[in-house]
């Protein structure tokens, strides 16, 4: 990690602090490598597809053979000045690349172009909601993770080992593909916090269009650099683990490297700073190499490339042809909607999520009641729907239900027009006669299904009062204890109702004819 980090120790002493694990705080801070999303490499016009033959995409620049000079590639510029808007950081006016210095058998020039000393994005913020607990239990608190930097490099290329028996292949295709690598403070507490940041962030630099997110094609890789240390105590020795590409490895990577790192500290042992990388089939970290500072890479500026100037048209420029971002979108969905912050962030994961529900509010229902249709699709795709999603392993735009279904079926809702809301979703979902077109065809569907399962609401007030009045004599304790100021006890009675009514009884009819029949 930079070697900064170190230098924040003084005031993360007065920062709140996670959760303990066996009377030891957790310190955990992030470098992720996102892969630019330009069609060339950095510094030359090869190309970035993944999946080529190996060595088929490494020129000569790439690889800095004599008479060779590195070219900037301005779209990777343009990417990082995209994500320092993003997260609010300051987009240097001026930065410089260097020589990063170190030997790896994939390394062909024996040195990277990176940023050290003057990166072109300097600070920042990434803000994400941490959920813990289940059901009723569930907690959600907000959470801020700073940025040192995020600074501009080139990838080295890929060691290959499984195909080649007592030997290494080394495939070239990666070496010179442009990066964006993050840089946070180390302000993460737990493993559970460290991976809603990455899945936070994963999320903007996907939503702002600079990196496709791959991480099983390496697109997006995390290091985390994992510590432990008796609360109120100088920072820990950290321990880098390298390449995390799930969320799943993450969070069991960076649980077993904290009770690795406790149990040595309690048997004697010092931890000594290195490299780890995570076996996800024994779930467990191994040490690499000794872990590098700055003075072992010998960083100096890159002879070959001039300093790279930014100027501020050009930053207005870019930010004016961006798209709106997620977090000024869930500003937006809380203004305008009256939707909870938690709600409004949750909606605003992907671009498809967030253009699923503005289509499913605009066609539920009337303008007037917009805010009121707006929960509504909002708790059924929080809800039911992503509960399906998830269950299916599918995102929502593989959803099997698109935003005119869910807008019709909860235009039926609240026009009180189904007896019970979660059946007819799963009729909608078994329902094999879609997709149906227009939105008008959909609701000329859903009617059908409604008549045919049975599942449309008792609208004969006389019979509703009936099983009201039976009800109530067949349940004196209940109807005794209400009256005695029990509230629960009316929820009983009503419960009695939906059943005897076989759900068909609107619940909020139920519940105003049930008090005003104790109540007289």
């Amino acid at each position: 990690m930079s070697e900064t980090m170190n230098t924040f120790e003084a005031q993360q002493q007065g920062r709140l602090t996670g959760p303990l694990v066996h009377g030891y705080e957790v310190i955990i801070g992030f470098e992720t490598h996102a892969q630019l999303s330009t069609a060339s490499k950095i510094f030359s016009r090869a190309s970035t597809a993944f999946g080529a033959e190996p060595n088929t995409q490494a020129c000569a620049v790439d690889l800095a053979l004599p008479g060779t000079l590195p070219v900037m590639n301005k779209g990777a510029v343009e990417r990082a000045i995209e994500f320092g808007l993003a997260v609010n950081s300051h987009i240097a006016e001026r930065s410089i690349f260097a020589r990063k210095n170190y030997f790896y058998p994939d390394l062909p020039k024996g040195y990277q172009i990176s940023q050290f000393e003057i990166p072109v994005v300097q600070g920042g913020v990434v803000e994400f909601f941490l959920e813990t607990g289940k059901g009723a239990e569930v907690a959600r608190e907000k959470k801020a993770v700073r940025l040192v930097r995020a600074h501009l490099e080139e990838d080295a290329g890929k060691s290959l080992h499984e195909d080649f028996i007592g030997q290494t292949g080394i495939d070239l295709n990666r070496a010179g593909t442009p990066l964006l690598e993050i840089v946070t403070e180390p302000d993460m507490r737990s493993s559970a916090e460290a991976v809603a940041y990455a899945k936070e962030l994963h999320k903007i630099v996907t939503w702002i269009g600079i990196c496709d997110g791959n991480m099983q094609e390496g697109s997006f890789r995390c290091d985390a650099n994992v510590s432990v240390r008796k609360p109120g105590a100088p920072l820990g020795t950290r321990r880098e683990i390298k390449n995390l590409n799930s969320f799943k490895f993450m969070q069991q990577a960076i649980d077993y490297e904290v009770r690795w790192q406790i149990e040595q500290i309690e048997d004697g042992h010092a931890i000594e700073q290195a490299t780890v990388l995570f076996n996800p089939d024994t779930g467990e970290t191994r040490a690499m190499r000794t872990k590098e500072d700055a003075a072992d890479y010998r960083y100096f500026p890159d002879p070959d490339l001039p300093p790279l100037c930014i100027s501020e048209q050009w930053i207005e420029q870019i930010r004016a042809q961006m798209a709106e971002l997620p977090r000024v979108m869930a500003e937006r969905f809380v203004r305008d909607y009256g939707l909870p912050e938690y709600d409004a962030t949750q909606l605003t994961q992907s671009l498809a999520m967030a253009s699923y529900f503005e289509d499913a509010v605009k066609m539920s229902g009337k303008k007037s009641d917009e805010r009121q249709l707006a929960k509504l699709v909002a708790n059924w795709m929080l809800g039911e729907l992503s509960a399906q999603l998830n269950a299916r392993e599918l995102t929502i735009a593989q959803s099997p239900l698109g935003p005119e279904q869910l807008a019709a079926h909860v235009q039926f809702v609240f026009l009180q027009k189904v007896a019970n809301p979660k059946a007819l979703f799963k009729v909608i979902l078994e329902d094999q006669a879609g997709p149906f077109g227009t939105f008008d065809e959909v609701v000329a569907r859903f009617e059908q299904l409604i008549r045919e399962k049975d599942l449309a609401p008792m609208d004969d007030t006389g019979e509703l009062e009936k099983i009201v009045d039976d009800v109530i004599i067949a349940n004196a304790k209940n109807v005794a204890e209400f009256k005695a100021g029990n509230e629960k006890a009316l929820n009983a009675l009503v419960g009695q109702i939906m059943k005897v009514s076989k759900g068909k009884a609107n619940p909020q009819q139920v519940n105003d004819l049930l008090r005003a029949k104790l109540a007289s």
